[in-house]
């Protein structure tokens, strides 16, 4: 599917057909594709029923760096969803889209301070996958997020995989008890992120 063919897709009848639309174009990371993503995205919210495919059109909307998208999903990561895994798509383009001005810190706090575990969890995701080192101060805040949950909380993970490069005591005690932990995948991560290896991942 060409580029062309993917974003007039975006209007087809068929749910199936738009996401997979959505995943063409998360794939080809084309700026151009962003507005029409977005009059997408904003149609498609009016339908609970179609949640995968709102996922696959907010992670587009992130790979294609369309930053005017920030307002309209700032908004949506506000409102009660029925499909938490949308969330998880929005925390994650939330913090590319605002990263690339911002810096990583001040939507990995958003997201963070917002309540809800999802979202937090999309943002440590992009933290992981981009590799990115935050500031000391965020890295303090984010361990400090992760301290009072329970040993197998899966909001460890993307944490966990992301701190392949920060520095500091505090960070290898945080993956020495995640490597210690009841979770395979968290301990995997953890452990090698103590070696400073980052692994490969592939998210939905």
């Amino acid at each position: 599917m060409t580029l062309d063919e993917a974003v007039v897709q975006l209007d087809d009848r068929s749910s199936a057909k738009r996401r997979a639309a959505a995943k063409r174009l998360r794939r080809l990371a084309a700026e151009t594709a962003g507005p029409s993503l977005l009059r997408a995205l904003q149609r498609e919210v009016r339908d609970l029923r179609t949640w995968e495919t709102q996922y696959q059109m907010v992670m587009a909307l992130g790979a294609c760096d369309h930053r005017p998208a920030v307002p309209f999903l700032s908004n949506l990561a506000q409102r009660p969803l029925d499909a938490t895994m949308v969330y998880v798509a929005l925390g994650d383009s939330i913090v590319r889209l605002r990263g690339a001005e911002e810096g990583t810190s001040v939507p990995v706090r958003w997201c963070l301070e917002s309540g809800t575990p999802m979202l937090a969890d999309g943002a440590l995701r992009a933290v992981a996958m981009l590799r990115s080192v935050p500031e000391p101060e965020t890295v303090d805040y984010i361990l400090d997020f992760l301290a009072p949950l329970q040993s197998h909380d899966g909001l460890r993970f993307w944490a966990a995989a992301a701190a392949a490069g920060w520095p500091g005591e505090r960070v290898r005690a945080f993956l020495e008890r995640c490597a210690a932990g009841p979770r395979a995948d968290v301990a995997d991560a953890a452990s090698s992120s103590l070696e400073g290896k980052y692994q490969t991942y592939r998210p939905l």
